[in-house]
């Protein structure tokens, strides 16, 4: 048996007047993800734990069977660990944002998405600048970037996702220590953002960006700290070969902690403009030397962090007839199992991940259809899994577990 795990990262949302109380996922027309809920059978899957924050790491590692509350340090470990980056035992690494800063408030957390190249101009600038010994910035792709402290550095402060704090003031959402360790490292983080400013605001790059009518990328912010975590193999816990495909630093850095082979389309951006159809061939082609694989699509999150309703359509239209379309033509049903999901709820209307159960389908052949036909936040509520959570949904999918 092969296995796709096809994840929309955050695609679930709330209902939205606009769409006479519907979500995006109601409204949109993807006959093919619809067609696989009804010939599958669908749930809905807790990702976030209680008390636990909303990210996109935490999510996929709970689809992937794994429990963050025992695995999950950090975005910035995972993002290092992509690029190659392994930590040391006295390192913490962040996320580094490139952000745009206007009138003392986060006007954009991705600095109008600044191209890869101006990105790791800026980083490397920086690194001339202001790194050091202690201090190392590591350029990633575009806003997305890796700052590692190294010695004495506490992991026990607070930051704050610059997507989720749009229009705020920066002064309001600082670093700030959750206890007294983490106070020096707080301090200094502060300074380091402040004096980022200094650099950046009137660099070439951003002076020329400035001209063209875009965002300025003039400050760093630093967020979600962690030290090197230890996971279990996937293989050793499932004895399934797998392999990742994503734009996404964060999942290819899950997919190489657990021993997944990452898999690079070309054209992939993490965007709305990505290479839908080459994920799906890379995918597919994949499935000839892995058992499992992981394909992960970033574009509709980005879309409802942006707040753009528009476009969050369009780009869960884009997947369901560029990439699950190719997948439904080209992949043997009889000995293929298909799962579509979300990770998380990202709603348009308050354009930062959210914490709930998300609507999930498993298509096998072993399985005999549910009632559910089509493929949404509410009619999978009466899918014949129900609630689950932990790693109960991927034992049900590599495992055959049926659902009637």
């Amino acid at each position: 048996m092969k296995y796709i795990i096809v994840v929309m990262d955050g695609a679930a949302d709330l209902p939205i007047k606009e769409l006479n109380n519907k979500t995006p996922l109601q409204v949109a027309k993807k006959p093919n993800i619809d067609y696989l809920a009804k010939i599958g059978c669908t749930g809905m899957l807790k990702t976030i734990p209680d008390n636990f924050i909303s990210d996109s790491g935490v999510a996929n590692l709970s689809i992937l069977g794994y429990d963050p509350k025992k695995v999950y340090t950090g975005r910035g470990v995972l993002e290092a660990y992509a690029n190659g980056i392994e930590l040391k035992e006295d390192e913490v690494a962040f996320r580094c944002n490139l952000i745009s800063v206007e009138n003392g408030k986060i006007k954009s957390y991705s600095a109008g998405y600044i191209s890869n190249e101006e990105g790791k101009e800026l980083i490397e600038f920086l690194n001339e600048k202001i790194g050091s010994e202690k201090v190392k910035f590591y350029p990633g792709i575009g806003f997305k970037n890796i700052l590692i402290l190294k010695g004495g550095f506490s992991e026990n402060i607070k930051c704050y996702p610059p997507h989720d704090y749009s229009g705020y003031r920066i002064e309001e959402i600082m670093v700030e220590p959750e206890n007294e360790k983490g106070k020096e490292t707080a301090e200094f983080l502060n300074k380091l953002i402040l004096e980022s400013n200094k650099y950046l605001e009137n660099h070439p790059v951003n002076i020329k960006r400035e001209k063209e009518g875009k965002e300025k990328a003039n400050y760093i912010w630093p967020w979600s700290p962690g030290r090197k975590p230890v996971l279990e193999k996937f293989y050793d816990k499932f004895n399934v070969k797998g392999a990742v495909i994503s734009a996404v630093d964060l999942i290819k850095g899950i997919g190489k902690m657990i021993g997944f082979e990452i898999v690079n389309v070309p054209g992939a951006t993490g965007l709305w403009d990505t290479n839908y159809e080459g994920k799906a061939e890379y995918g597919i082609n994949a499935l000839k030397n892995f058992d499992f694989v992981y394909i992960h699509v970033e574009g509709i999150d980005e879309a409802s962090h942006d707040g753009n309703l528009e476009l969050k359509i369009k780009c869960i239209e884009d997947f369901d007839k560029r990439l699950i379309k190719i997948i439904l033509e080209k992949v043997d049903l009889n000995s293929t199992n298909i799962a579509i999901l979300p990770d998380h709820y990202t709603p348009v209307k308050l354009k930062s991940h959210q914490p709930g159960y998300v609507p999930f389908l498993i298509y096998s052949s072993l399985n005999q259809p549910d009632q559910v036909e089509i493929f949404d936040e509410e009619s999978c509520k009466k899918g014949k899994f129900g609630y689950i959570e932990g790693d109960k949904f991927i034992k049900i999918f590599l495992r055959g577990e049926k659902c009637i």
